[in-house]
């Protein structure tokens, strides 16, 4: 009868089904004898990561950084006493490079978290761990001017950024904390005034993590943006809570998903110190997004900033100019809404076709993003139309970055050969499990721009002996600190000294740095540089690059190669004036007036 099973069938059925349930049987026995497997964070992976590594090629360049911190004279020491496992105090700090005093070379700033959020009044004001000012003396050396700056703060410090707010051609400084934003006046004579106040940022409490100066509106005078990061509350009973990630066991007040957002600001600058809050009413308060890091840049070329903000397990935001009046959220549309555990931001021309390009650092098991802007020769790109796509993995970006927990970063041209390299600052948010007092350090990254279509290789180990030491970094900042004409870098590590490496070498080949001076604009903050070289043009926006709560030198640097000089030199300042010079010689640092 048609359905009906012979005997024979049914005994095959039977047999197959009894040796399933056996083989089932055994597989569940063995994934529950397993050994369980450790995850300790900054461990290499045999997996995945250890099949994709690229091998270092032969012609990479032969470049080493020193740490020489105290050295020189930077003797910074961040956090006292141990952590209270509380989620403001390791986010870490930042680091500012700025020529605050006008004598021609970088001055280094330090933020600072004076202790545990336990720490009674009399207690924090005893803490040694302040934030620091160390004025550069030339030639590689520095004194700690903090006790003459007054910028000796005892907070829960984050960000960091300089800017010249006021238009007396001397740069002030904003400061973020939790709970507190400090705004603090140059006085053109090695001492700043607090302004908070007067200037309306006091009466703002929140988280905040990065500040970013920018002429949004192209009236001549600085706005700030302030990252908010969460709704951070503290209740002891919170303490008992734990969740488990990638094995490791994390308290509820170390993880970032236990809060809701913090609202980001936007400080418009209305002459006289005063400042207006305007961010939800232009749109920029970005209310769903944990945010650490916000870069102003024009990524679509129609001559306006636009506003790339990085936020932590919430979607990063692309909020588009209309012309300074508003913004418009374009985030999805530009391929760039990403769902990650965003950290810090670097922007820059990797691939020199004319356009700016995004890379984002991320938590542990995410890969680092690098956003390539395909505007530049899509079919009918337009000013005002961005697009870009990630291709981290392709560039060998992605995969070398899962091991790790990404912080501050920067394009930068380290060995002067035209190329943007980059630099990756890592440090776990991971309790060590020996010291849970501890956070877990983890050791640096140095990725050198092969060029099309090789991309990037990881150089660290051929790179310096301290690139086989782990710190746990958070903010780093660059700058041609010692003005022989390679970029070095500081980097802010949570519970240790700052570093601050020096690039010994990358001035083997010829180099180009251009610092502006703008007629209200004072340093130019937005301007665009264009820099070519053979038949290759580098492209820079001074003050586009935000790290993670730390900030860049704003004079511009750009490698040359084997070329003695530059064949031309194109700024065109945020008025839209622009200057244009030819032949110009290199190994100098050029100076640019707005006309």
């Amino acid at each position: 009868m048609k359905g009906k099973l012979s005997r024979r069938h049914r005994l095959l059925w039977k047999t197959l089904a009894t040796s399933l349930l056996a083989l089932a049987g055994i597989t569940l026995f063995v994934f529950y004898r397993r050994p369980s497997i450790r995850y300790d964070p900054g461990d290499r992976a045999e997996g995945i990561t250890a099949e994709l590594e690229r091998q270092l090629p032969a012609d990479y360049p032969r470049v080493a950084f020193a740490e020489v911190a105290r050295q020189s004279g930077v003797s910074f020491q961040h956090f006292y006493r141990a952590r209270s496992t509380q989620l403001p105090e390791d986010m870490g700090s930042g680091a500012a490079w700025a020529d605050y005093d006008n004598d021609g070379d970088d001055d280094l700033l330090l933020v600072n978290v004076s202790g545990p959020l336990t720490l009674d009044k009399e207690e924090a004001l005893r803490s040694p761990a302040m934030c620091r000012l160390y004025e550069n003396r030339g030639k590689g050396a520095f004194v700690d001017a903090t006790e003459r700056s007054r910028l000796g703060l005892r907070i829960c410090g984050m960000g960091v950024a300089w800017g010249d707010y006021d238009n007396d051609g001397w740069l002030d400084v904003a400061i973020s904390s939790y709970p507190d934003l400090f705004l603090f006046r140059n006085n053109r004579d090695g001492t700043f005034s607090d302004a908070t106040d007067s200037a309306g940022f006091g009466k703002h409490k929140g988280f905040w993590a990065g500040v970013s100066w920018a002429d949004y509106d192209k009236d001549g005078d600085l706005d700030l943006y302030v990252c908010g990061y969460v709704r951070y509350r503290f209740d002891p009973q919170d303490t008992a809570k734990l969740s488990m990630q990638f094995e490791a066991e994390v308290p509820y007040t170390l993880n970032p998903s236990s809060y809701p957002p913090q609202q980001n600001l936007l400080f418009r600058n209305e002459g006289g110190g005063k400042f207006t809050e305007v961010a939800r009413l232009l749109g920029v308060d970005n209310p769903t997004g944990r945010s650490l890091a916000a870069a102003w840049c024009d990524f679509d070329a129609d001559g306006w900033l636009d506003l790339y903000v990085a936020n932590d397990v919430s979607d990063n935001a692309m909020l588009r100019s209309l012309a300074g009046r508003k913004f418009e959220d374009v985030s999805h549309a530009a391929w760039v809404a990403d769902y990650r555990g965003a950290m810090g931001l670097a922007v820059g021309d990797w691939d020199a076709d004319g356009d700016f390009d995004i890379f984002v650092t991320h938590w542990l098991a995410q890969e680092n993003a690098l956003f390539s802007n395909m505007r530049i020769g899509a079919k009918g790109a337009k000013p005002g139309k961005m697009v870009f796509m990630d291709i981290a993995d392709q560039q060998g970006l992605g995969q070398v970055s899962l091991d790790y927990v990404k912080w501050g970063t920067v394009f930068f041209d380290y060995d002067n050969d035209t190329k943007l390299d980059l630099f990756v600052a890592n440090g776990s948010t991971f309790q060590d499990r020996e010291d849970r007092q501890k956070l877990i350090p983890m050791r640096h990254l140095l990725f050198w721009n092969r060029g099309d279509p090789e991309g990037y290789f990881e150089v660290s180990s051929a790179s310096g002996e301290v690139f086989r030491q782990a710190t746990v970094g958070r903010g780093a900042a660059f700058s041609d600190y010692d003005d022989d004409g390679d970029v070095d870098v500081c980097v802010a590590n949570h519970s240790g000294p700052a570093w601050l490496l020096r690039n010994d070498g990358g001035n083997r080949q010829h180099w180009l740095k251009v610092r502006l001076q703008g007629r209200k604009n004072r340093f130019g903050l937005g301007a665009l540089v264009r820099v070519l070289c053979g038949d290759k043009v580098q492209l820079q926006q001074i003050g586009s690059q935000p790290s993670y709560l730390s900030q860049n030198s704003l004079t511009a640097h750009f490698g040359l190669g084997r070329f003695e000089a530059a064949r031309e030199v194109t700024v065109t300042f945020p008025s839209g004036k622009e200057v244009r010079l030819n032949d110009v010689p290199g190994n100098q640092t050029l100076i640019v007036e707005e006309p």
